[in-house]
């Protein structure tokens, strides 16, 4: 308890902690030590981001499960003539766009399946351009926050064009942010189990690093709680500051929050679920890892989102006292997550959110993707 003690007043004084000392803490094996690092972290919290609890408007579009990846942890996706294969069309695009506009969202993400014949005369750039100036025309105003680094990199390589190139194109077509998704762990060991097509750790590093520098700002995250062991958390999330210090040593926006995504494996492949031997996230170890996070990554990464998706409202209202100041968004639709077996839920009301946050006797207020304060101009929506 003594060694956790020095870490932790050194983190209260404001310094970055190593990875050797969140190896510690990640280490911390009983409820005293457990609960000086959640006082910590919430401490920490509130030193850095104050008391108020955010949450965004948005509607999340998971355009298409069709990918010609194989994961080993993912339930989304299939093959074009494979039972529950889906692709949106642009009138389905512009439908969920438009009914996000009606109910007040602020922002798209999009995300879907590296499919090889999403191309418009023949080429990638054109098809995934075309869905960003689908999502523009139900809203100039809406904020799309679209295409993990993989999705760039695919991009990139179906139409032989520069990383570079890509994000400036996307850029211009109107995205506004990328979600730093496809990171899973920062470790090739454990991709080359997990999503061994997928970018390499330095891939998705240098991919995150150029869109900050074209300007496009990006989140971050971490699938946790399968094959990976505490080292190579703390590793990831050492990479993870590296970069953000490097994104704003350039003057760059970089890295506007950092998100703890726990491993579902309820409708997982077989091999991995059998491998990892549950079908739901443990909370106590995502709580711990959330608090870790805040105080690792906290000096640099101020924003702070548990999944409600992954974790339930419950869990995600919890992981407000371990060191996040965001509950994320209402999402109004969510296939990714809920098709491996969550049992979070694939949407919620704006109220809902607002009363798990008030539970905890702190305000809340909505903000826009980038975490600017919104002015509230009508009753809270309901999804029916």
């Amino acid at each position: 308890m003594a060694v956790i003690e020095t870490i932790l007043d050194r983190a209260l004084a404001g310094k970055d902690i190593s990875v050797a000392e969140s190896v510690v803490l990640l280490s911390a094996s009983n409820k005293t030590e457990k609960e000086r690092i959640r006082l910590a972290a919430d401490t920490l919290r509130a030193q850095q981001v104050g008391d108020t609890v955010t949450y965004v408007l948005n509607r999340n579009i998971n355009y298409t499960n069709i990918c010609e990846q194989h994961c080993s942890f993912c339930a989304f996706r299939r093959d074009a003539s494979q039972e529950g294969a889906y692709w949106v069309d642009w009138s389905g695009i512009l439908e969920k766009a438009t009914e996000a506009v009606a109910l007040g969202a602020t922002e798209v993400c999009m995300q879907g399946g590296l499919n090889p014949e999403a191309k418009i005369n023949g080429t990638s750039l054109a098809y995934y351009c075309k869905l960003v100036e689908t999502i523009k025309t139900a809203s100039p105003d809406l904020h799309v926050h679209a295409f993990s680094p993989q999705e760039v990199q695919f991009i990139a390589r179906e139409d032989g064009l520069s990383l570079e190139a890509v994000l400036v194109s996307l850029k211009e077509a109107g995205v506004g942010s990328l979600p730093g998704t496809a990171a899973e762990v920062l470790d090739d060991s454990v991709r080359r189990i997990l999503c061994p097509e997928k970018t390499s750790a330095a891939e998705w590093l240098e991919i995150v690093g150029l869109a900050h520098q074209v300007g496009l700002p990006t989140t971050s995250t971490m699938l946790s709680g399968h094959i990976e062991t505490i080292e190579q958390q703390a590793v990831h999330l050492d990479l993870l500051r590296k970069l953000q210090q490097r994104s704003h040593a350039a003057g760059y926006a970089g890295i506007s929050e950092f998100i703890l995504l726990p491993f579902v494996g309820q409708e997982a492949p077989k091999p991995l679920r059998r491998r990892v031997g549950r079908d739901q996230p443990v909370l106590e170890d995502a709580l711990l890892l959330t608090a870790v996070a805040r105080i690792f990554l906290g000096n640099w990464i101020v924003n702070h989102q548990p999944s409600w998706v992954k974790l339930g409202l419950a869990g995600a209202t919890e992981a407000l006292r371990w060191g996040c100041n965001d509950i994320g968004g209402i999402l109004m639709e969510e296939h990714i997550t809920s098709m491996a077996g969550a049992v979070g839920g694939t949407c919620q009301q704006e109220a809902d959110l607002v009363g798990a946050i008030t539970s905890l006797g702190r305000p809340a207020q909505q903000r826009d993707t980038l975490y600017g304060k919104v002015v509230k101009r009508s009753p809270v929506a309901v999804i029916p």
